[in-house]
């Protein structure tokens, strides 16, 4: 039996199929869709080297061909974590401040660039520094930008070491390893890289005035908690060739009492684009208050998480590309999207279910998602399956058949129940489907005739 959809209604999907070209770098996307950063937690780990760790492996390779292959307008990795002190997990890709230009780790990067763009797709990297909502049992002091700690929401499911406040010289390194990562991917051929300002990590720490107590020239007003990400900014923008794309991942809002609001997101739009950015995509929510469901019954309607508070934001900008990531699943809303201003939609978990998305919709004229599993958790475990599903060269599995999904909660509860057990030693990836014989990527079942 073919999968089960959601409703969609008959809209015309050419508007997603037009290019889009970015006004700063002069970068085409060929269409509208891009498949946003999701973490894939695949790269080579040893704990006692770390020279050893975080470089690509054939997985990744394997993965982000079959996204390359998938007809995006962009893709756009998991995060690159710029300090191998702090990661969001065991298992993520790393470019440290010291990696040379030369090597296991930059043909690894090469490698994964060649994957990542064979299908015509602009090939970015997001970079990311976790900061504070680094896990204790790999960095019990970690860096941020003031001594709040992570106590809440997800902060309450796992430990996070107290925070110091970022030094001078701290800030100043930090600076510099988001530089060179930018540089180092752009000479191992990606078309350019997404700064990771949401979601809490420790650029977000600095936008935030729930995490940013200083009273320096990184905090205070908007244009100094946001000093870090355009000091970064320029400092690519300087270093890397002119025809490098610079985007920027940020919250729209938070979700949380004096959190970063949409009049602010509002104003830092207008910043980041002095400042050259070329994509900005507007997401929400952080570790202690999660925003990846709906609010409001009127953005239920609209299936974008964030649609109302993105309706603030685009009319503050001017030249810059804005998409919205988050909870669309039907070309209708898609189309939706564009008309109320938007330049282009993210896809995370649809793009683990179906990588080649893109395809569905514009050749074979499909009018919506894979439906997923209900439960927001089960669905969000279910993409890391599927992603590992497709890294392995499995089709993923169908989230309607019931013989599948009984497979994954099999897994499901063996990962749940390994969780608390895990050590720092270990990468603790995704969900392993039980019971289930694989069948190559590429292989979809015909419905009987």
């Amino acid at each position: 039996m073919p999968p089960t959809r959601y409703p969609g209604r008959d809209v015309d999907p050419s508007s997603l199929g037009t290019p889009l070209a970015l006004p700063f770098s002069g970068a085409v996307l060929p269409n509208r869709l891009m498949k946003v950063a999701m973490t894939e937690r695949m790269a080579s780990w040893d704990p006692d080297d770390m020279d050893a760790s975080g470089i690509p492996t054939q997985q990744l390779l394997d993965l982000y061909g079959h996204w390359g292959d998938g007809g995006w307008g962009a893709v756009v990795t998991g995060n690159i974590i710029v300090d191998p002190t702090h990661l969001e997990a065991p298992g993520n890709m790393i470019l440290a401040l010291s990696s040379p230009f030369s090597g296991p780790r930059f043909e690894g990067y090469r490698r994964l660039a060649v994957a990542g763009k064979r299908g015509g797709s602009v090939f970015l990297a997001q970079l990311n520094h976790p900061g504070r909502q680094t896990e204790h049992a790999l960095q019990a002091d970690p860096v941020s930008a003031s001594a709040v700690q992570l106590t809440k929401g997800y902060g309450a499911l796992s430990r996070y070491g107290k925070p110091h406040a970022a030094s001078a010289s701290e800030i100043e390194g930090i600076k510099a390893a988001f530089v060179h990562a930018a540089v180092y991917l752009s000479e191992a051929g990606f078309d350019g890289v997404e700064l990771h300002a949401a979601h809490g990590y420790l650029l977000a720490q600095f936008l935030s005035p729930t995490t940013n107590r200083r009273s320096d020239a990184y905090g205070g007003s908007l244009s100094n908690r946001a000093r870090l990400i355009t000091e970064i900014a320029d400092g690519i923008r300087g270093a890397a060739a002119p025809g490098f794309v610079l985007a920027i991942k940020i919250n729209s809002v938070e979700f949380q009492d004096a959190g970063f609001s949409a009049d602010e997101a509002a104003q830092l739009v207008e910043l980041l684009e002095a400042h050259r950015f070329d994509i900005i995509e507007l997401s929400g929510g952080t570790y202690e208050a999660p925003g990846w469901h709906h609010k409001k019954e009127s953005t239920r309607k609209r299936e974008a998480f964030f649609i109302e508070f993105a309706e603030l934001v685009v009319p503050h900008v001017k030249r810059a590309r804005t998409f919205i990531t988050g909870g669309i699943r039907t070309v209708g809303a898609m189309v939706d999207a564009l008309e109320s201003g938007l330049d282009g939609v993210g896809l995370g978990r649809p793009s683990t279910t179906e990588p080649r998305l893109p395809i569905e919709i514009l050749r074979n004229g499909e009018k919506a998602c894979i439906k997923p599993l209900d439960s927001w958790a089960l669905g969000a475990s279910l993409a890391g399956a599927h992603m590992l599903q497709i890294s392995l060269n499995q089709q993923p599995i169908d989230p309607s058949d019931q013989a599948s999904v009984d497979g994954f909660l099999k897994g499901f509860t063996k990962w749940i129940a390994a969780f608390p057990m895990r050590s720092s030693r270990e990468v603790l990836d995704h969900v392993r489907i039980e019971s289930v014989t694989p069948r190559p990527y590429g292989i979809v079942e015909l419905p009987a005739v």
